[in-house]
């Protein structure tokens, strides 16, 4: 079975967002083992300089979490890929024998420069702007929706 870990800076304070993390985590249980591990998060400081020294604290934190395993980094920049996309992708790295799969997700000041380089894939959620806790989420929906599509079962469009 698909180990997938979901390695994402910061806790989920919000009851709402711890919520709908555990429903998601609960549906992907049929498909994958499904770790979600939170490392620490800084105070945002108001200097330039001590912010990327804060991303790469964080982005060490990150990296010391995933070992052996396809990264991918969830960042802006990345490549935004269709539901129906994400799960072939999902599906070929699971054809080719993937174990494990870690994703990444940065914390208020996103992902160090280390972590996007480490990363086999960079992937984009989408051109919006979302909270880091949101997007936790949203990635877990993604792969539960990915995991639908690839076993034919009906998932709303």
């Amino acid at each position: 079975m698909m180990r997938l870990k979901v390695i994402a800076v910061g806790h989920l304070k919000e009851p709402f967002y711890r919520l709908a993390q555990e429903e998601y985590r609960k549906r992907l249980q049929r498909y994958a083992r499904v770790t979600i591990i939170e490392v620490a998060d800084e105070p945002v400081p108001e200097r330039e300089k001590e912010r990327t020294l804060v991303k790469e604290r964080e982005g060490e934190r990150l990296l010391q979490k995933a070992s052996n395993c396809l990264c991918v980094a969830l960042d802006p920049g990345g490549k935004a890929l269709t539901s129906e996309e994400l799960a072939s992708w999902l599906g070929r790295e699971m054809d080719a024998g993937r174990g494990e799969i870690a994703f990444f997700l940065g914390g208020t000041l996103g992902l160090s420069p280390s972590v996007l380089r480490r990363a086999d894939l960079s992937l984009s959620l989408s051109r919006l702007t979302f909270p880091h806790q949101l997007a936790r989420v949203i990635l877990l929906e993604q792969l539960y929706r990915a995991f639908r599509i690839l076993r034919g079962e009906p998932y709303h469009y």
